[in-house]
């Protein structure tokens, strides 16, 4: 767990720390959701508050909720965006520098609608439209793995 904290301010630390200890508390393994919303070669990608980087957009599965229902909830919330079809499962992946029991499944949306409206506020500082040829220098290694295996540049593994 240590190593998913590296280079976080000490606010940030206690922020991610709080968030993985309450999913244990409500969790036997905790899942979790990404979106890759990609359309005419680039792709949105998401800057947290709390945390340092360029993220594919997600969170966590709620109780009673399915991982399509968290996917499409995790995108509006977070993007302003509708997906406007069906959503493709990519990967399973475990996320052992979150935690031993994290798992984070990822969906590819290339059909989504924009909705006009501002997403930032307390979780979301920033939402950015990138193409794919030219990611922002502080993407997170895990973004730029996954797009990474998403275009056949790189094999898939198991782990986030």
């Amino acid at each position: 767990m240590a190593a998913a904290l590296t280079g976080l301010n000490p606010l940030q630390r206690l922020m991610q720390q709080a968030l993985l200890a309450a999913g244990r508390l409500t969790r036997g393994i905790t899942l979790g959701v990404r979106a890759a919303l990609i359309a005419d070669g680039h792709i949105l990608l998401v800057r947290h508050t709390y945390l340092p980087g360029w993220y594919l957009p997600g969170g966590g599965v709620e109780a009673g909720e399915s991982a399509l229902e968290a996917i499409r909830r995790e995108v509006r919330e977070e993007t302003a965006a509708a997906l406007a079809g069906e959503p493709e499962l990519f990967g399973i992946y475990r996320n052992p520098r979150a935690h031993p029991n994290d798992h984070v499944v990822l969906f590819v949306c290339r059909a989504f609608d924009l909705l006009g409206v501002d997403p930032t506020g307390l979780e979301i500082a920033e939402v950015g439209r990138f193409p794919l040829s030219a990611l922002p220098r502080d993407a997170t290694p895990s973004t730029l793995a996954r797009l990474a295996e998403i275009e056949g540049r790189q094999a898939k593994t198991e782990n986030w």
